[in-house]
């Protein structure tokens, strides 16, 4: 539902890798965690990697201009 908003990025996210490059790589602004995928510890682990990552831009910045004129 979050990216039913065309400025939004979420990002499904089952480990804390996944959220670090969801935020490096697609600039994710979103996170969604399925809670009953995972742990409470690991939903914290994948919290505190993107709210830790910055995007890296360069080469990936292509890629998430072409998500927002969809």
């Amino acid at each position: 539902a979050m990216n039913r908003n065309p400025a939004m990025r979420a990002a499904l996210c089952q480990d804390a890798v996944v959220a670090k490059l969801a935020r490096e790589h697609n600039d994710a602004n979103g996170l969604a965690l399925g809670a009953r995928l995972i742990s409470e510890e690991t939903a914290i682990a994948c919290l505190q990697a993107f709210l830790d990552t910055d995007f890296e831009g360069g080469r990936h910045e292509v890629r998430v201009r072409q998500l927002g004129e969809c």
